[in-house]
């Protein structure tokens, strides 16, 4: 007799399965997209505690919709991947004002909305609306490339287009919601991408992983490329009366949308007296440098070097900037900053 992929999985889950994480009550399509954006590239738990507070700040869809950018920014400062954040906040704004506020029921229609890929789409369609879709998000890969066998890396797309097969093939028609959770439970509690709890697997006397001892060696690693180290100076600018300077980044880009300090690069080091004169408005006073630190993105590290500066802020030296704002530290702290960033603000008190 043949395994049964989909009620094994479905046994485990009715025993083991997680059943009481805050996306699992009230599965409207609104609240499971908000969960499965920040769950992209996030673990649990350090998304349990972000949903709650944004679910609170934004209950449904029109909240989020008619939300100021901004405010969307900082219920979403420490998440990273800042664009995750604006695809959903200009995707709630396009289902708000021209979908009369309704997610479309199609797989298709779903995955062309801002930020929403097909295993987006089809977490939506079989959990929101008990629809059969199957989902491929990184859990689900190391369950299949470990259950299967597949040693190639998941983001070929040969390898990709035969786990989309699969998916497809072992997705059931019935208890689909269950089912896709259940597939999620598995790759992120036994199935996890160190230590795997085979023992505890239900699918692990037909996991070809387990029987050949590779569950170390699959899924296979993506080709390494050596990260380039950039170096910016980051300018922690203070006036008289204790307010720094921040600036409101470009929407695009790294910690879009965000606030941060202003930044120079390396080679402008020797101009930083004329550049904060004519581009901030400011007289340096006093200028030291702190201690160097580093962010690691997904392409590149990166070298911030603090240059803390006391200046003298001339208003009438500056051309009017609506991205430049001083604040004190009690505002900094109600906005939406980059985690290292709010971090070093934190620290330099």
């Amino acid at each position: 007799m043949a395994f049964d992929f989909a009620a094994a999985l479905l046994t485990w889950f009715d025993q083991h399965g997680r059943k009481d994480l805050p996306w699992q009550q009230d599965k409207t399509p609104y609240r499971v997209w908000v969960s499965e954006i920040m769950l992209q590239q996030t673990q649990v738990a350090s998304v349990i505690g972000y949903y709650q507070r944004f679910m609170q700040r934004f209950p449904d869809l029109a909240a989020l919709a008619t939300a100021p950018e901004d405010a969307v920014l900082e219920h979403w400062a420490g998440l990273g991947y800042y664009a995750r954040a604006r695809n959903l906040h200009k995707c709630a704004r396009h289902i708000h004002g021209e979908l009369d506020g309704k997610f479309p029921r199609s797989l298709a229609a779903l995955s062309e909305l801002p930020g929403i890929g097909r295993s987006t789409a089809g977490a939506i369609l079989s959990i929101a609306y008990q629809q059969r879709a199957p989902i491929l998000d990184g859990n689900v890969k190391r369950v299949l490339c470990r259950f299967d066998g597949i040693d190639t890396w998941s983001g070929e797309r040969a390898t990709e287009k035969r786990l989309w097969q699969r998916a497809e093939e072992l997705t059931p028609s019935h208890r689909i919601a269950d089912y896709t959770q259940a597939i999620m439970d598995l790759g992120a509690t036994l199935c996890r991408r160190s230590n795997p709890q085979c023992s505890a697997c239900p699918m692990q006397t037909h996991c070809r992983a387990a029987q050949l001892g590779r569950q170390q060696e699959w899924p296979v690693a993506k080709p390494k490329k050596s990260i380039p180290l950039r170096q910016t100076l980051l300018l922690h600018m203070e006036n008289e009366a204790g307010q720094i300077l921040l600036e409101k980044r470009p929407p695009t880009g790294i910690w879009g949308g965000l606030y941060s300090l202003p930044e120079l690069s390396v080679a402008q080091a020797h101009e930083l007296e004329h550049i904060c004169q004519q581009r901030f408005g400011v007289s340096i006073r006093e200028h030291q440098q702190a201690a160097s630190f580093n962010h690691v993105f997904s392409h590149f590290k990166l070298q911030l070097i603090p240059q803390c500066l006391r200046v003298t802020y001339d208003a009438s030296q500056i051309s009017e900037s609506s991205a430049l704002h001083w604040k004190t530290r009690d505002q900094i702290r109600q906005l939406g900053l980059p985690a290292p960033i709010a971090r070093y603000l934190n620290e330099s008190e």
